[in-house]
């Protein structure tokens, strides 16, 4: 037996690994989303999204990119994985994403296909959208040079092409490498931790998908969850996780304040 049979649960459900249908929309988190869509249909071009570590990005990110009707949007997400990206690489990458059959090696035939791309989805009647994240990795002038090349393309109704930036807080360094393209955010989203009722329904929610139907985190045991996660998603699952392996542990019925207690301070927690 392990915690999944003691407290009657399908699956894990506090994991970080990126799963829509433990999304929790938030009041915060759903604004944010409507604000990215209200951006992307009136093709402001550049909007971006910055938030601390564990706060949310990738998740929203991806929760966009669900919500996006492929009948009406031509949308894919980058993933920036390391700092030493080229150019090349990345539009490459981008150029493949949206179906140019061969990608040239040759930069400038590359973002000339990749215009040309760009005219055909607009005139198909479908918006075309770039979600990147971990942008802050880019550090990189000419690149974000590039990215303005991008915005300059546009058709009378708009930009033809709208990224959605994710990144931490270093986001606003990489975008002042270049002034002009700084200039053309047209809208900011900062992400806030939860609240304290955010964090309970957060984890009331992500139990209800696994397959919980009992209370199993007492009221307490909620407060002291926000206190210790300070209401970042990515600590509150590391809590959550290890409060019910503590518990099964020790058979308890109950999470309550004493266990999470207990596993904030193996974990280094400090609330604080």
């Amino acid at each position: 037996m392990d915690y999944l049979e003691y407290y009657h649960l399908r699956e894990h459900p506090f994991s970080n690994v990126v799963d829509n249908r433990f999304y929790y929309s938030s009041p915060h988190h759903a604004n944010a989303i409507a604000k990215l869509k209200y951006a992307i249909d009136t093709r402001k071009g550049l909007a971006v999204v910055i938030g601390d570590i564990g706060a949310g990005k990738t998740t929203l990110a991806r929760r966009l990119l669900e919500e996006l009707d492929e009948t009406k949007y031509e949308a894919t997400l980058l993933v920036i994985i390391h700092s030493s990206v080229s150019s090349e690489w990345l539009f490459k990458k981008f150029a493949m994403q949206l179906g140019i059959p061969a990608v040239s090696e040759d930069k400038v035939e590359l973002l000339s296909h990749i215009y040309k791309r760009l005219v055909e989805i607009n005139e198909s009647g479908k918006t075309a959208v770039l979600l990147m994240d971990e942008v802050q990795m880019l550090k990189s002038r000419e690149i974000m040079e590039e990215f303005r090349g991008l915005l300059n393309m546009e058709m009378p109704d708009g930009k033809m092409i709208n990224l959605m930036f994710f990144g931490l807080s270093d986001l606003e360094e990489v975008l002042s490498l270049d002034e002009p393209l700084k200039q053309r955010v047209a809208m900011k989203i900062v992400l806030r931790p939860f609240s304290e009722d955010d964090t309970r329904n957060y984890v009331k929610h992500r139990l209800a998908v696994a397959g919980s139907t009992d209370d199993i985190f007492l009221d307490e045991a909620f407060a002291a969850i926000y206190r210790y996660s300070i209401g970042i998603p990515r600590l509150i699952n590391t809590i959550g996780d290890n409060a019910l392996l503590e518990g099964y542990l020790f058979k308890a019925r109950y999470i309550d304040e004493k266990i999470i207690k207990a596993v904030a301070i193996d974990l280094g927690f400090t609330g604080e």
